[in-house]
């Protein structure tokens, strides 16, 4: 079945008309396909990373090296997630540059640095899948799409920071944790919107 646009068309969640490739703080959550649990498991509140998960970790760290305007800041590997902030600090000149139509530096748009990000990870649990017995998964390692937030202030930071910090703790509650008991009851999470 080909593709026909009046169809098949994905409901874009970016913010319309945003340019994110700017100089800003961006909070950005991935899951994986089928939320499947592939990273390692929550144990007494805190994050049990697996080797899947540690080399998730390791490639989230690389960011910076690959992308020279992106500052690595918070980041959690959750089971069947992961939460990271980053900042595009502005374009390096030397590779960059300036438009001044636009009064500003761009840097390395948000859209490319978590797809860098899905590649490489994909590319490495594949390997481990083949050459270490990781847990196969289905058709892609990662969902589509992903949750991405503006931030717009340090009060704001700060919160995301502590959520990401906070998150192993709060498994149970999470909105992406599938527990097999439907029937908990727990807080809504606050950076749904």
């Amino acid at each position: 079945m080909g593709y026909n646009p009046s169809k098949h068309h994905r409901r874009s969640i970016r913010l319309g008309g945003y340019d994110y490739s700017t100089e800003n703080a961006y909070y950005v959550t991935a899951c994986t396909q089928n939320r499947e649990c592939l990273f390692g498991k929550i144990e007494a509140g805190e994050m049990v990373l697996n080797d899947a998960g540690r080399m998730v970790e390791q490639w989230f760290q690389e960011l910076g090296s690959k992308f020279a305007d992106l500052l690595c800041d918070a980041f959690v590997c959750m089971p069947n997630h992961v939460h990271f902030v980053v900042v595009n600090a502005g374009a390096d000149l030397r590779v960059f540059p300036r438009d001044d139509s636009l009064g500003e530096h761009a840097g390395s748009p948000l859209h490319v640095v978590v797809q860098w990000f899905k590649t490489m990870t994909t590319n490495e649990y594949i390997r481990g899948v083949k050459q270490r017995g990781w847990l196969p998964f289905d058709r892609r390692l990662w969902q589509r799409n992903y949750w991405e937030r503006i931030i717009r202030n340090d009060s704001e930071l700060c919160h995301i920071r502590q959520y990401i910090r906070e998150n192993p703790s709060q498994w149970e509650c999470d909105h992406l944790h599938e527990p097999q008991d439907q029937t908990r009851a727990c807080p809504p999470n606050s950076l749904s919107n």
